[in-house]
């Protein structure tokens, strides 16, 4: 039987780890950094422009652009504080933690670290348009004050 030297071995194992590592272990590779990251969290629940076209006409729920500078509203907002003067902005927010929250900015990061933040205030119930207001325009919705 022929035996395998260690650095022939080793040198294997280092390909396959590189192999893996440049695969993505079989990651979807149409899907941006930030929705990436917004999808580890468990912070908000993402939703794609329709759902969440439904969650802002729901009686109750909070719409909150966190998009700054300001590039246009989604109707039925309720309310524009910048993604990162929500703890500022806390007085303004709902003061039951369970009302719902749909919250959105342009394409995604803002709005993940805003639902962080929103998550750390205690609040239980927020929706993140996946994709911001880009993927709302692709998706056939308007914008609005544009």
């Amino acid at each position: 039987m022929r035996r395998i030297s260690r650095r022939r071995a080793f040198g294997a194992a280092l390909t396959t780890c590189g192999v893996l590592a440049l695969t993505g272990c079989g990651a979807d590779r149409t899907e941006t950094p930030s929705s990436a990251l917004a999808d580890m969290t468990s912070f908000a629940r993402l939703v794609d422009s329709d759902e969440f076209a439904d969650m802002v006409a729901q009686p109750g729920r909070v719409t909150i652009n966190v998009h700054v500078p300001f590039e246009g509203d989604i109707a039925g907002t309720d309310l524009s504080i910048p993604f990162d003067q929500i703890d500022a902005n806390a007085g303004r927010l709902p003061a039951d933690r369970s009302t719902g929250l749909a919250m959105y900015c342009r394409s995604g990061p803002m709005s993940t670290i805003a639902a962080e933040t929103l998550h750390n205030l205690g609040y239980t119930d927020v929706v993140e348009l996946r994709g911001g207001m880009r993927a709302w325009q692709a998706d056939g919705h308007p914008l609005i004050g544009t």
